[in-house]
């Protein structure tokens, strides 16, 4: 389990909450994620945690919401943009049926590679099938090809936060009708109710911008329902209606 630190900080990989207590957080954690946690998940975790780049993985209350939400909406057939070393995916695999499949993609393939023995081991890489490089290109042959339109069930955005809306734009047309699209980070560290001269870490204050684009966009949508929800570090579901 994790431990409060020093000033009573909570040391869950990243402080991706944005509860004002990080004593309620820290009991959210404890009381009802840890104990819950599969051991891979776990095993997977706690190896992110030793990246000098582990504020990129999902956290695990987000893990759990994402297994559940999977199986609530009995997904098969899923994509993933952005993998890290794979937390959310491990979480995806885990609820999905033993034909479901994932399309994962990521720029570094060195990155997933460090949480595969983890997928592996528990038996769901059959379900994976990764592509190393932008998302963009491949996410473009896909509509041109045609045959994937209204295909997926669920896809999850966690990646790079300037091309959320590319990616939008595109993956509008790719899941299905009913379907759902997650992007995480909608919330981005809470900056996005930051006033313009706060003191931002730099690659916050850059991303920003985006974020609130995005979100606007979102809310704007017809084509979607959404909910944004403050798990993790912000996360915002787009259920297709049409």
């Amino acid at each position: 389990m994790a431990s409060s630190g020093e000033n009573g900080r909570h040391q869950e990989v990243g402080h991706k909450s944005l509860l004002q207590s990080d004593a309620l957080y820290q009991y959210i954690l404890e009381t009802s994620v840890y104990p819950r946690e599969p051991e891979a998940m776990k095993e997977l975790r706690e190896i992110t945690a030793k990246h000098p780049w582990n504020l990129m993985t999902t956290s695990a209350d987000e893990g759990q919401f994402l297994n559940m939400l999977l199986k609530l909406i009995n997904a098969k057939n899923t994509m993933e943009i952005g993998v890290f070393t794979g937390y959310s995916l491990l979480a995806t695999a885990m609820a999905l049926p033993d034909d479901g499949k994932i399309l994962a993609m990521d720029i570094n393939r060195e990155n997933y590679e460090i949480g595969l023995p983890v997928i592996e081991k528990a038996g769901l890489a059959h379900k994976i099938e990764f592509r190393e490089g932008p998302a963009l290109p491949v996410l473009d042959q896909m509509i041109e090809d045609g045959k994937y339109h209204g295909s997926y069930d669920f896809i999850f955005v966690d990646a790079d936060k300037d091309n959320y809306l590319n990616y939008h734009k595109r993956l509008i047309d790719l899941v299905k009708v009913g379907g759902l699209i997650g992007y995480d980070n909608t919330l981005w560290n809470g900056s996005v109710v930051a006033p313009p001269d706060a003191p931002l870490r730099k690659y916050v204050r850059y991303y920003r911008d985006f974020v609130l684009e995005l979100n606007k966009a979102l809310a704007a949508d017809t084509r979607i329902e959404i909910c944004q929800l403050p798990v993790g570090d912000g996360i915002t579901l787009c259920r297709r209606i049409s």
